[in-house]
């Protein structure tokens, strides 16, 4: 798919890290000038030096998905910043606290859901117009495996995910034929910063959460970044020019057991 995206703008938002970083190089790599946006500014800079590898111009914009202000003013960028808006990965998300549906709090439920589904839908809200006014567009959301099925101990992360793909479902029955093809892309276990984090936060039950992980993965490893950004890349590719609407796990076949 080298220079495949050559001449088009792709914006990634959480992409100062993990799968959004990995998704920047590679729609960088496809020859795409990309809008990378996070709340975590250092770790933009991080991935805009990663991009310059890849003799490919990026901008950064600090935004936080969850706020409407923040995502129209990225949106807006992404649009004037080379003229155009072609592809949007709609990354941003977080786990948040593990507990039961009767334990999980209401802020960490509104937290939760406000990042990985509002946050999503503002991000749609706010790119849409830009593509219709371009002719068209691609747009990939980030849900997860546990957006096709439960996860004991994730209410909230779980039913936003849940919830990304009706959207994401919905959002491609309503601009099939104004040229935006909208897509999911469901990630299961991947060895992203995130998840080193929540291993590392809980040390004594880090080896056996990985072991738990490990033994439910068919494929008996772990996802690489770069699996799910080649996944997205191609999702927003000419190559998938007739998939609309779909959620596409990337998960060593977890969902399929």
């Amino acid at each position: 798919m080298s220079d495949s995206m050559t001449g088009k703008v792709a914006l990634v938002t959480g992409g100062a890290s993990g799968i959004g970083r990995a998704a920047a190089i590679a729609f960088a790599r496809a020859g795409a000038k990309v809008v990378i946006s996070d709340v975590d500014t250092s770790g933009g800079a991080e991935t805009i030096d990663l991009i310059g590898d890849a003799a490919s111009r990026a901008i950064f914009v600090k935004t936080d998905v969850s706020q409407a202000a923040d995502v129209e003013e990225l949106m807006r960028r992404a649009a004037t910043q080379w003229g155009r808006l072609d592809y949007a990965f709609n990354n941003a998300g977080i786990q948040g606290e593990v507990n039961t549906t009767a334990d999980c709090s209401e802020e960490n439920w509104d937290r939760i859901v406000g990042i990985n589904l509002k946050g999503v839908w503002l991000c749609m809200k706010f790119a849409i117009p830009h593509m219709l006014r371009g002719g068209g567009g691609a747009i990939v959301n980030t849900a997860s495996n546990f957006g096709l099925v439960g996860s004991s101990g994730m209410p909230a992360y779980s039913a936003s995910k849940h919830g990304v793909v009706g959207l994401t479902k919905t959002a491609a029955l309503e601009y099939a034929k104004s040229g935006i093809r909208v897509n999911a892309v469901c990630p299961g276990p991947t060895q992203t910063p995130l998840v080193d984090k929540v291993i590392s936060s809980q040390p004594e039950l880090g080896s056996q959460i990985t072991e738990s992980i490990l033994s439910r993965l068919p494929v008996g490893r772990w996802g690489r970044a770069e699996e799910i950004a080649a996944a997205v890349v191609w999702l927003c590719s000419d190559a998938a020019s007739f998939v609309t609407g779909a959620a596409l796990p990337v998960d060593g076949g977890y969902v399929t057991q």
